[in-house]
């Protein structure tokens, strides 16, 4: 399969048919092809379905691509559909996201430290919902885990890479000073509004 439109056309029902986020290079071992050339074939395909408005578009995550359908349709979906109750993330679990977010990769204990106070339960309940994964181990003292953010975090935020992610002068100052009840839920706003107030998806 040497035709650029036979390959586009072949990556269009791959895409279709996988469902998940698929990998540049494992579209590109299909075809046998270099994975930068089926990048640029993705990326023309992506462009071409915006440029239509259609109902469906093509999204690349981390180098990956993914149909997914367009957001001001979700209300036509909803009525199709068999209504599902969000799963809300808590504001515990949003100012930990945040900070493995923008300080990754980062240990438990640097986050407790940021924090004020222990986020172990946290933490596992984000590894559960695949928003945060193991990311190896710091070379500190007993060598403790480090964690990052996940593709699906990527995924379910409507980021593209890590790079998209709202500006922060300063992570650590975002949860100091916390004497009062005002100045609290001030620092948790702003962790929420980090991931561009989305706290409300489907996990």
């Amino acid at each position: 399969m040497s035709s650029k439109k036979a390959v586009k056309s072949a990556l269009e029902s791959i895409l279709f048919i996988w469902g998940e986020p698929l990998d540049v290079k494992t579209a590109a071992e299909v075809f046998n092809l270099p994975w930068k050339e089926v990048y640029v074939y993705l990326q023309e395909l992506a462009d071409e379905y915006q440029q239509e408005q259609r109902g469906i578009y093509i999204r690349e995550v981390d180098k990956c691509f993914q149909f997914v359908t367009r957001e001001e349709n979700g209300m036509f979906i909803e009525k199709l559909c068999t209504p599902v109750k969000d799963k809300r993330l808590s504001t515990s679990a949003m100012e930990v996201l945040a900070i493995v977010a923008y300080k990754q990769p980062v240990t438990r204990g640097e986050i407790d430290s940021i924090r004020g106070i222990k986020c172990d339960r946290v933490i596992e309940g984000l590894e559960r919902k695949g928003l945060v994964h193991e990311a190896g181990r710091s070379p500190a003292i007993g060598r403790p885990i480090l964690y990052g953010t996940t593709r699906m975090f990527l995924e379910k935020f409507g980021f593209k890479s890590l790079k998209e992610l709202p500006e922060i002068q300063d992570v650590e100052g975002l949860f100091s000073g916390m004497g009062n009840d005002d100045e609290q839920d001030d620092s948790r706003q702003i962790s929420i509004d980090l991931m561009q107030g989305d706290n409300s998806m489907n996990i």
